[in-house]
Parts: structure tokens; C-alpha cells; sequence
């Protein structure tokens, strides 16, 4: 049959399966439709066809079709100015926080040094490949979290909780930030003020700054540091069940207000706004901790300390807490599956070689993070020296404790220039936050951004500004500690794992790593190794669904400095986790019903596939995209079974 036969039996099918006639001359949703030859030249345009029959038909007819949707042509999606600004935003957004005190106090509790090798292993089989598959979607799609699941429209909800989960982190994230720059105004003081006691703090306090060396008497009672975080920045009650949460800190509000406008101005111009500030988010931090470890290393005892912190005590590889802690840390340290890499990658120019990029990022979040352990722990091996006490996890508090109580109570001891380290440090803390939370509040104004186009991103990010400090107000109270892990486990820790794991079968099975083989092949003419496709269909998900297991088999009630919170909190943390997981079955079935098939059985086929505008979003190249589809389609027949074909294929 020659191509005009075709051509025409095809525009009639086409026709037919859209309910049209040859003269009707109304567009369906705006699309226009080019169908051109084998030989790739342009027969014909056909109006009134919808873009989804046109995908229907792609692997069966002989013709290969070109259907684009004018709003979708149309649309301009911002660029980076320059390449390397998606480089360091993306360093400013992994390098944080739980580079600086989670991950020296995780390591130390799971192992010491030999908790870096689970660590790496993780890092290789599970954080490097998610990484760089949620870079690829994003830079393949130039959409935002919530549209890349165009690739499998009945997954939609994953990306729903997932942004869900990042609004609610970026809340108390800002809330650590007020923290910071508590301590940072805090820190200008003529006599820092957590190394002396007030008289209401009572007889148990040590003051922490005029200990005599080798005076041990500071683990005989509670230091001063520690009362002045509890007492007096924090006001925190015992529990909750007779004070309640209490009134917000007048300090600690202005301090979030300080914070929120920071975001806000980073972000008020889009990535043209946060892309500069990425270089400074990016790089001044290893100025001031190239500083923090040239004087830790040079302090008495800390030598001691490091050694401490990367000893390994081979016997807790056999733990299966420790493997558990690893994933957990990098999975978050990495920042993947919450929706921020996609966002990111987004804005890529399209054929950008982001494999570079990615080993770059993970490889430096890694070794911040051991940085980082060398420069606390070498500060406390010299606390730990100063008070006589051989024990040093004696002188370690976990989590927020290490920054706010260890760390200050380390520098009190220094014999010069002690606030200055206090600025660096706590200047550190707050620019690393800051960069970190510029990504997460960017992966929510832009979901909104994509969904209304026409709002200037200084209004968006006028609204998250307003509505996340309006929520931060909660973590101000003198109870805000104990909801910040309430919402941190159930609200991220919790829905994230349950998410990453739907993300990865969503992605690796539905729509398919052999398919996403093939658009990393269409997009940067290079070939996906083994390594890649075996980790993205087997290894990442299952690793993380063995978590999830643990997690729930190990599951206790949380706790906050080991007390339980009263049964109406635990009911509010499953409803934070309800209201993220939900969203997977809720968004299928609103997918499911909102396709045009007849019945349940052809909807629910029709939702697993990709919508009729999932590609590039760029006209042309989207048209290449099309002609690539049609040449996979002819010439690459399927290999074995399903299994085999779609990880070797």
C-alpha cells in the first residue's frame, strides 16, 4: 500500500476513533496534528484528531505522527543562565544540615568508621542511581515534580504526597534556620551567653566557660549550654500533657520572620534570582569549614576525637540497624524522591550530559559529610580533653543537641577568639539551611507556577513566604521541639520512604527502564549501562521496601528526649502521614475515571500510559522525539520476558 493509501486509512480511523468528520474543522483541545511519510516528509495536517489517538496508532501504522498541543508549544520554561548554576544549586540543596550534625552522630552511634562502608555501598546501589534517574525525568520532560508523571499519569499522586512532604519540611526547616540565627545574634555577645548560669537555671547548672582544665565537674551536673538552649531560647517544658504547647518566643518569631524574608528574596525572581545565589550557597560554606578544621585539628585532644569518630567497630556491619541507618541517611543527605532534583533538572538545557554532574554531587555530599564529622568531633575530642572525660560520647548530644549544646559547649572552652568561631560556625549552619530550604520552598512555588503560568514568581513567592512563616509559628512555642519531630517522622521520614518506593516501581515497571533507557539514548545519544538499569528495576526498590519492613517490624511509639507524647499527637502524626500516602490511591482513581475508555479495564490501561503530550517539551524536539518512538517501535523487538526486556532491552 503506498503512503498516500495509508495516509488516508489512517486519517479515517483516526477520524472514526475520535467521532469527527473529514469536514469538521474544530480543533480538540488545540492540536494540531502533522503526519509525514516513512521517509520523513510531511504529508498532510489534519485538524480536529486528538493527540492521543495519534500516540495510539504509533506503533501500529507505517506513518509516524507529530501530535503537539499549542498551549504546550507555546510554553517557555525558564533555563539556568549558565550550566554549572543547576551544579552548585544542586550542591546547596544536598549539602545541609544533616551533613553537619546528623551524619557525624548516625555514624558514631552505627559503627564509627565502619559505618562509612554500608554507607558508600548504599550510596552506589541506591542514592548515585535515584539521583541521576530524578535529574534525567526532570531535564527529559522540562516539567515540574507533579507533570514528570506524565510518564505514568496513575502514579500522579506520588508526586502530590511528595510535595505535600517538602511543604511540611520546609516549615521546620525555616524553624531550625530562627534557631541559627538566634544563636548567630547570640554569638556577638562581649560574653557568650550559654557559658555562664542564671540563678533560676538552680544549683545542678555548671557554667561551661570558666571550668578550670581538667575539670571534670562539668559531667556532675548539666552545663550551662545545654540549660540555655532548653531555658532559655527554647523555654521547653518537661511534656506536654499539663503545659501544652504554649505561647510563640517574641525573639524566635522575628528570628523566623528574618528567615522567610531571606526566601522569599531568593526566590522572588525564579531560578534567575536563586541561580546566582546558588554560588554563594554553594561555596562559602567550605570557606568557613576549611577554617572550623584548621583550628579543630590544631586544638589539644582533638586528634583523639577524630579518631573516635572514624574508627570502625567492625562488629555492627552485622546490625541490620546499621544498614538501615545508612539508607536513611542518604536518602535524605542526597535529598531524592521529594520532588526537588526534577524540579531542578527541569531547567536544564536539554541536552545537557548530567552523569558528570551527578557522580560530582553525591560524591561531594559524601565527603562533606565526613568533613564535617572531623570538624565536630575533633571540637569535642578538645571539650572532652578540657573536662578530663576519656568517655567522649559522655560529651555528645545527638541531633539538633549537637550543634546547639555540644558544639557551643566546645567553643566556650577555647582560649581565643571564641565568638568568632561561634559566628563561623553557627554563619555556616544558617547559609547550608538556607540553601537547602531555597530548594524544597522552589519545588512548591513551582508546582503552583505550572499550574497557573500567568502569576509572577514575586507574588508565589510572596504567598509561601507569608503562609510558611504563618506555619512556623507553631515550632516557635515553648512545645515547637517536640511537634518539629512529630512532623518530621510522620510528616517526611515516614511518607518519603513509602513514596520513594511507589516512585521507583512507577518509574522502573510502568513506565519502564528499557523506555527510560531509550530517552536518555534520544537525549544525550549515550547508552545506559547494566549498573543503571539493574539498580533503578531491582536494587534501589528493593533495598528500600526491606527499609520500610524493618521500619515497620521496629516500629515504636516516638519519643522526644525519651518522653512519650500524649495519645491526641500520636493521633495527629498518622493523620500528617494519612494525608501524604493518601494521595497515591486517591489521585489513580481520579486518573482512572478521568479517562475517556468505557470501561474500568480500558481506563485503568489507558491511565498506565503516558498522557499524549509526555515528551519533550520543546516543539521540534518533541517531533524528533516522535520519529525516535516510531524507529524503537520497528526495529527492536522484545527480548525474552517482560522481566528481561525491560532491564536488558
Amino acid at each position: 500500500m503506498d503512503d498516500a493509501a495509508e495516509y488516508q486509512k489512517l486519517r479515517r480511523n483516526m477520524q472514526a476513533a475520535q467521532g469527527t468528520s473529514v469536514g469538521h474543522t474544530g480543533l480538540q483541545d488545540g492540536i494540531s496534528t502533522v503526519v509525514y511519510s516513512t521517509e520523513g516528509e510531511e504529508v498532510s495536517v489534519l485538524g480536529a484528531i486528538g493527540r492521543r489517538s495519534c500516540l495510539t496508532y504509533l506503533a501500529s501504522q507505517k506513518l509516524t505522527i507529530n501530535c503537539e498541543a499549542e498551549s504546550e508549544s507555546s510554553a517557555q520554561r525558564d533555563q539556568w543562565s549558565r550550566g554549572v548554576e543547576f551544579l552548585f544549586s544542586c550542591i546547596a540543596l544536598s549539602v545541609g544540615l544533616g551533613n553537619v550534625w546528623r551524619f557525624p552522630f548516625i555514624a558514631l552511634e552505627n559503627g564509627g568508621g565502619a559505618f562509612l562502608i554500608p554507607y558508600v555501598i548504599v550510596l552506589l546501589l541506591i542514592g548515585r542511581p535515584v539521583y541521576y534517574l530524578e535529574v534525567i525525568i526532570g531535564q527529559f520532560s522540562s516539567r515540574g515534580c507533579i507533570r514528570a508523571f506524565d510518564m505514568a499519569p496513575i502514579m500522579r499522586g506520588i508526586a502530590y504526597g511528595q510535595v505535600y512532604s517538602t511543604a511540611l519540611a520546609t516549615t521546620y526547616y525555616a524553624c531550625i534556620m530562627a534557631l541559627t540565627i538566634r544563636y548567630l545574634v547570640a554569638s556577638f555577645s562581649e560574653v557568650l551567653p550559654w557559658t555562664y548560669c542564671l540563678v533560676e537555671w538552680g544549683k545542678s547548672c555548671v557554667a561551661t566557660g570558666v571550668t578550670a582544665a581538667n575539670d571534670s565537674s562539668i559531667v556532675q551536673g548539666v552545663s550551662s549550654a545545654e540549660l540555655f538552649f532548653t531555658q532559655t531560647v527554647l523555654r521547653e517544658p518537661e511534656t506536654l500533657e499539663d503545659s501544652g504547647l504554649g505561647t510563640p518566643s517574641w525573639d524566635l518569631v522575628l528570628c523566623l520572620l528574618a528567615t522567610w524574608v531571606i526566601i522569599g528574596t531568593v526566590l522572588s525572581k525564579g531560578i534567575r534570582s536563586s541561580g546566582k545565589a546558588s554560588y554563594f550557597l554553594a561555596l562559602f560554606p567550605y570557606v568557613i569549614m576549611i577554617v572550623l578544621f584548621i583550628r579543630a585539628v590544631t586544638l589539644p585532644g582533638a586528634w583523639q576525637g577524630i579518631v573516635y569518630f572514624l574508627k570502625p567497630q567492625w562488629s555492627q556491619l552485622l546490625n541490620p540497624h546499621v544498614w538501615y541507618a545508612a539508607i536513611t541517611q542518604m536518602f535524605f543527605s542526597l535529598a531524592i524522591c521529594f520532588g526537588t532534583l526534577v524540579m531542578y533538572a527541569s531547567f536544564n538545557d536539554f541536552n545537557k550530559n548530567v552523569r558528570k554532574d551527578v557522580i560530582i554531587i553525591t560524591t561531594i555530599d559524601s565527603l562533606t559529610s565526613i568533613l564535617a564529622g572531623c570538624i565536630i568531633f575533633g571540637i569535642l575530642g578538645n571539650l572532652a580533653f578540657e573536662t578530663n572525660t576519656e568517655d567522649i560520647s559522655q560529651v555528645v548530644k545527638g541531633g539538633a543537641g549537637l550543634a546547639f549544646i555540644s558544639y557551643p559547649e566546645a567553643i566556650a572552652k577555647f582560649k581565643y577568639l571564641p565568638q568568632l568561631f561561634a559566628v563561623l560556625f553557627f554563619f555556616m549552619l544558617l547559609v547550608l539551611g538556607i540553601g537547602s530550604n531555597i530548594g524544597m520552598a522552589s519545588a512548591v512555588v513551582n508546582v503552583v507556577k505550572d499550574r497557573f503560568t500567568h502569576l509572577p514568581h514575586w507574588l508565589l513567592a510572596l504567598g509561601t513566604s507569608i503562609i510558611g512563616f504563618l506555619c512556623g509559628l507553631v515550632y516557635m512555642t515553648p512545645g515547637g521541639q517536640f511537634v518539629l519531630n512529630l512532623v518530621d517522622f510522620y510528616g517526611c521520614t515516614f511518607i518519603a520512604l513509602v513514596l520513594a518506593i511507589a516512585e521507583l516501581l512507577a518509574v522502573g515497571w510502568i513506565y519502564g527502564v528499557k523506555r527510560i533507557c531509550s530517552d536518555i539514548e534520544f537525549m544525550l545519544n549515550v547508552k545506559t549501562g547494566f549498573y543503571w538499569r539493574i539498580c533503578w528495576a531491582l536494587v534501589a526498590p528493593g533495598l528500600m521496601f526491606l527499609v520500610l519492613v524493618y521500619m515497620l517490624f521496629s516500629y515504636e511509639p516516638l519519643t522526644y528526649r525519651g518522653v512519650q507524647y500524649p495519645p491526641d499527637y500520636y493521633m495527629a502524626g498518622w493523620i500528617i502521614w494519612g494525608l501524604g500516602v493518601l494521595q497515591l490511591p486517591f489521585w489513580a482513581l481520579v486518573t482512572i475515571f478521568q479517562q475517556p475508555g468505557k470501561t474500568f479495564g480500558s481506563k485503568f490501561r489507558m491511565a498506565m500510559q503516558p498522557t499524549a503530550n509526555w515528551g519533550p517539551l520543546q516543539t521540534q524536539k518533541f517531533e524528533a522525539y516522535i520519529l525516535h518512538r516510531k524507529r524503537e517501535a520497528d526495529f527492536k523487538s522484545p527480548r525474552g520476558g517482560y522481566l528481561f526486556d525491560n532491564i536488558f532491552g
